[in-house]
């Protein structure tokens, strides 16, 4: 069906409208059954937590997101053990050998510095697309808004691809707080002063996705969606479910 008039989406190789599944266990067979018919909508996958480690079948796994032109990286938390350990070097070599090109530096649970984080973003820029996490999974610790802005670019100036805003695959954390609210004055910080088409907002929920869309438009950066909710989010962004019928044909600030 095509006459209806919609929000216009980006399409192809996305570098901002971008949708982000979390990948916390799909079997093999029942993600090959989706992406059949959904991969177009679909530009990043999670392989969620630390689960990667631990993932029968990896390397199929990765080669089945590649082969639909998803890209895959592995969860923060994987980092952060790797990075306890003192075995990052092993971890990246692990993903080079996975054929996977991008990774995700966070301190979601561990207590890393900006200034580290930093120095690894200039050290693995090189050989990988960087993704970074700003906030904590701990829904007891607040950040300042202007500390959320302030992490945000300076990640992005050190050469990272995208930030992600912290949010759980429950949003009950970072820019959420416990009860799942959307913290409305962090949000509205960040899109004052940071390049919304960097940033990729967790959004869980239904309730979530559609406060970003009615806030930035069909083309926001949306991650932590479950694969099952694909095909409905892109429903979402088009206006085409009743929070979102009457949405303004906005776009996210590009410039």
């Amino acid at each position: 069906m095509e006459f209806l008039i919609l929000p216009e989406r980006t399409k192809g190789e996305r570098t901002y409208g971008i949708t982000s599944i979390a990948d916390f266990g799909i079997p093999l067979g029942q993600i090959e059954d989706y992406l059949i018919d959904y991969h177009q909508f679909i530009d990043i996958a999670k392989i969620g937590i630390g689960s990667a480690y631990v993932t029968p079948n990896l390397q199929k796994k990765v080669d089945l997101y590649n082969r639909f032109n998803i890209k895959p990286y592995c969860g923060g938390t994987l980092f952060e053990k790797c990075y306890m350990q003192n075995k990052l070097d092993d971890y990246t070599d692990s993903l080079k050998r996975l054929g996977i090109e991008w990774i995700e530096i966070s301190n979601g649970t561990v207590d890393i510095s900006l200034q580290t984080r930093i120095s690894l973003i200039h050290k693995f820029k090189p050989n990988f697309n960087v993704i970074a996490e700003v906030g904590s999974k701990d829904n007891e610790q607040e950040m300042r808004r202007s500390d959320w802005e302030e992490e945000i670019n300076l990640l992005l100036a050190a050469g990272c691809k995208y930030v992600i805003t912290e949010g759980r695959d429950s949003g009950t954390a970072g820019i959420y707080s416990k009860n799942g609210v959307v913290k409305k004055d962090i949000i509205e910080c960040i899109s004052k002063n940071v390049d919304i088409s960097k940033i990729i907002f967790e959004a869980p929920t239904a309730k979530h996705q559609m406060f970003f869309i009615n806030q930035f438009g069909a083309n926001v950066n949306l991650g932590n969606i479950k694969l099952q909710d694909v095909l409905t989010l892109e429903a979402q962004r088009l206006g085409l479910r009743s929070e979102t019928l009457f949405m303004e044909e906005r776009t996210c600030n590009l410039s």
